[in-house]
């Protein structure tokens, strides 16, 4: 699926935060959302964030970019002051910027404290930054993007996966200690999605490696950008009112899948 069918003015007159929204799922959720009626800001550390934001505006939304480093504790309240300037107050919060830093027996000690910096700690304070001005409003909803990767072992990538490991915990945490400030607070796992770290991981030749990688997930596939935004919108929206606490995963069923895969080259006990 590349494109979704969006629900109008779902979240009309709504404001949200959207860290690393200037490519891969975190664009795609900044462009469903603000398609639904939002408003938002938006953060990323390239010039090309610009560029989104005033091609946005002139679509007609409502959005502003603010380009900086989430491991910086300064942009970080920069980025919500920003929010609350000009769009006055904040409902959503999607923790998404993450560093891909993957390393194992050669990561140093800068590796982790970056890979940490830029994800949980910058996710935790982000939250608690926002906790104030949700509560404001009556209560909010914060999704932090965790990963496939928090749930298992991969080769050489001791740096992220545990970084998103933490990113798990911390989403229940957050959930329980934000309940009472009426701010829902849940995960989403995505698998292989084809974004610019898979297609650079592909060198570009995504026709070699789509079947390669998809085989992977159940459904034979990797995941667009685009597939990961009506799970996200879903748990901003009122639908999902009793949901906290929780990861969705969109993987294809990625986690569901045993080390026997598809099963094309396995034979089990009992077949015939």
């Amino acid at each position: 699926m590349k494109e979704r069918r969006p629900i109008k003015d779902r979240f009309k007159d709504k404001v949200a935060v959207i860290s690393g929204g200037s490519s891969g799922i975190g664009k795609s959720i900044l462009e469903e959302i603000c398609k639904e009626g939002a408003s938002a800001v938006f953060t990323g550390t390239r010039d090309t964030g610009h560029q989104i934001a005033r091609e946005m505006s002139d679509a007609g939304f409502h959005v502003a970019y603010c380009q900086g480093d989430m491991a910086r504790e300064q942009f970080c309240r920069d980025v919500v002051a920003l929010c609350l300037e000009k769009f006055g107050k904040i409902n959503y919060l999607f923790n998404n910027a993450f560093s891909f830093t993957a390393k194992a027996l050669d990561a140093s000690r800068d590796d982790w404290e970056r890979v940490w910096q830029v994800g949980p700690m910058a996710f935790a304070l982000m939250g608690s930054l926002v906790a104030e001005p949700m509560k404001a409003q009556g209560g909010g909803s914060i999704v932090n993007m965790s990963s496939i990767s928090a749930f298992i072992a991969q080769p050489n990538r001791w740096t992220y996966n545990t970084a998103k490991g933490a990113v798990h915990t911390l989403t229940k945490c957050m959930a329980l200690d934000l309940a009472s400030y009426g701010i829902r607070v849940n995960s989403v796992s995505p698998g292989w999605i084809w974004t610019r770290e898979v297609d650079n991981a592909a060198g570009g030749d995504r026709a070699r490696w789509e079947p390669v990688w998809g085989q992977y997930h159940m459904l034979e596939r990797c995941g667009e950008a685009v597939e990961c935004a009506g799970p996200v919108l879903f748990l901003f929206s009122d639908d999902s009112s009793f949901i906290t606490g929780a990861d969705i995963p969109i993987d294809g069923g990625y986690e569901s899948m045993g080390p026997e895969g598809l099963g094309k080259t396995s034979k089990f006990a009992g077949s015939k």
